[in-house]
């Protein structure tokens, strides 16, 4: 069926006529969020009741055409309110990270110039409380929980809502969808940017209208969809992907109660379309492989076989058809392993959607071999943020697939990407400067370097600014290198260094389970993580790791030298951005006296 309406050319219009689709039916919901241990429905009706009240309180207390609201919230029914009633309005919000602490959250909000903020609990309140003195123009703060006393200033959801229904008892009209045009604002996104202050996104109305048209294409979704919504809505990926595309189509949104929570979530909301990123996958194919370690050896022989099964079957399916015997061997494999997998995922699932970050192809190959399809997809918060993805009937991995409907994208001669369509950005929240640097000659410039095939798939390479010049003058793209060596099962995460420097080191995050049983079995002892990773034969197993991954790389390429570390790279230790990059940068820095202690030892040879 697609769109439930396809001409809406605004958010509140996208809103008010899904809500109308809607109205009164009691088997369809928009929502879905887990109470004492069950997953209960929002209806459409309870929801636009409750946005139309909201929304009321706000006009109310002065918030209209224009005006910028913050959401400091994780995923959980309010933000979806919250986000509704205030583009409903024709305000603009201004989604905030929860990991962010208080001087970026001021940042922002200065920024801004936020006339309201919305926030989740205490924890959030409190640090916007701590900030308000300093906060000019900040005049009212709702808290979606309860508090424990009256604070002077701020307002519960609950009692914002109920104001908001006695005005509409006196005034029905008072809350009623603004005349917001196609090329309003619809939102501020900070960036969360891996150097330097963060930069406001401006989004219209018509770029994500048109983003949401565009994936409706790509992706078959209707009524009998669900999807498990953990990535955090802050981000243009999920609130586009996940959010705004799914009500569009009139599909359900489970919302999962944390990231950890995730895989038990899946086998009770029976997605059938996730919104991920990279290293979920990562995850699960290091859970499975685990299994089946775990396995008698007849099991163990059965799932490789069935990988290898699956793996030469698309293989043959990609080149032209499969053979006969082929297809039958694939037909039994998913009787006996396929289908075992796939009910880990709910049993419904239709596909997984991968994006954020680059999917290694071996990643997306183990699991497209297995049953599971993944389409990658790309695309920047400037854009809306969807410009490509691989079609279901025509994955390629190692590609992020063609541009969606409306997006035209070209290759500089220096490789940079760049893109024209109705999705590119307003520019950058008062910072003309920025704005200029990457939106001239009509089009929009990545920063990301990559290649179109001759089917116009595109294939990112690395970022322009993460490119390593070496002393030597070699320019090398740290991604794919890191990629490669994120495969071994004994590499939880890595990072690749050697700007200015005469070859490649890196700083490598051991997968810890791995490494502690590698060490039972070859009795050394596991007391201390940091003691563990000095061990010579710990150090000899990933020298041995990076010999053989070196057979893939160019001379240049090789990774001469790493450092192991004890702890992993967190959003929390300020390591990763919010949407699990790398902050390369802050890294460089806080391990620059390792990784200046690799280029000071003696060089190991990897050839």
């Amino acid at each position: 069926m697609g769109l439930v309406y396809p001409g809406f050319q605004t958010l509140p219009e996208l809103f008010i006529q899904v809500f109308r689709h809607f109205k009164g039916q009691k088997n369809k919901f928009p929502l879905a969020r887990k109470i004492a241990g069950q997953y209960e429905p929002i209806s459409y009706d309870a929801l636009h009741d409750d946005i139309s009240a909201f929304a009321a309180f706000l006009r109310n207390r002065g918030i209209t055409l224009g005006d910028r609201v913050a959401i400091l919230s994780e995923n959980r029914p309010g933000w979806y309110l919250s986000d509704m009633a205030v583009l409903s309005l024709g305000a603009v919000d201004v989604p905030l990270y929860p990991s962010l602490p208080p001087n970026q959250i001021e940042y922002i909000l200065k920024d801004s110039g936020c006339k309201a903020i919305i926030v989740s609990n205490m924890l959030q309140l409190g640090k916007v409380l701590s900030l308000w003195q300093n906060l000019d123009e900040l005049q009212d703060i709702i808290v979606m929980n309860r508090l424990d006393e009256p604070i002077e200033g701020v307002t519960e959801l609950t009692a914002a809502k109920e104001e908001g229904r006695k005005i509409l008892a006196d005034t029905p009209d008072y809350a009623s969808y603004q005349a917001v045009k196609p090329d309003d604002l619809a939102t501020i996104i900070y960036t969360s940017g891996t150097t330097g202050l963060p930069k406001g996104v401006m989004l219209t109305h018509r770029n994500i209208c048109e983003n949401v048209k565009s994936c409706s294409g790509v992706i078959r979704l209707d009524e009998d969809d669900r999807s498990l919504s953990f990535l955090p809505l802050s981000h243009a990926y999920e609130r586009t992907g996940g959010y705004y595309l799914m009500f569009a189509c009139g599909a359900a949104i489970y919302l999962a109660e944390s990231i950890e929570t995730v895989s038990l979530n899946i086998s009770e909301a029976h997605p059938t379309i996730i919104f991920t990123v990279p290293r979920l996958f990562d995850r699960i194919r290091a859970t499975i492989l685990k299994q089946v370690q775990n396995d008698s050896s007849v099991k163990q022989k059965i799932f490789n076989w069935a990988l290898e099964t699956g793996k030469k079957y698309h293989a043959e399916q990609a080149s032209g058809k499969p053979s006969a015997s082929t297809v039958l061997q694939h037909k039994l494999a998913a009787k006996l392993v396929y289908s075992k997998i796939q009910h880990k995922f709910g049993g419904e699932l239709r596909y997984f959607v991968s994006g954020g970050a680059a999917l290694p192809q071996a990643v997306g190959e183990f699991f497209q071999a297995l049953g599971i399809t993944i389409l990658e997809g790309y695309g920047l918060t400037e854009t809306a943020p969807v410009t490509n993805v691989n079609r279901p009937e025509n994955v390629k991995f190692g590609t992020v697939g063609p541009v969606v409907d409306n997006v035209t994208v070209s290759i500089a001669p220096d490789g940079e990407i760049l893109f024209k369509g109705p999705n590119i950005m307003k520019g950058y929240w008062n910072d003309q400067e920025a704005t200029r640097e990457v939106i001239y000659d009509g089009w929009f410039h990545t920063g990301d370097i990559g290649e179109l095939d001759n089917e116009g798939r595109l294939k990112i390479t690395d970022r322009k600014k993460h490119i390593i010049v070496t002393s030597g003058g070699k320019n090398i793209a740290p991604l794919p290198i890191e990629n490669l060596i994120s495969e071994s099962p004994y590499v939880d995460q890595v990072m690749v260094v050697g700007e200015k420097r005469p070859f490649l080191a890196a700083l490598i995050v051991p997968n810890f389970d791995e490494i502690r049983s590698y060490a039972l079995e070859n009795g050394i002892p596991t007391d201390n993580m940091a003691e563990l990773l000095k061990e010579k034969a710990i150090l000899k197993l990933y020298e041995n790791q990076l010999r053989t991954i070196s057979r893939k790389l160019a001379t240049h390429e090789k990774v001469r030298k790493f450092h192991l570390l004890d702890a992993a790279f967190t959003i929390d230790n300020g390591a990763l951005t919010p949407t699990l990059k790398l902050r390369r940068k802050e890294i460089r820095e806080r391990f620059h006296e390792e990784i200046d202690a690799l280029y000071k030892a003696m060089v190991y040879n990897t050839e």
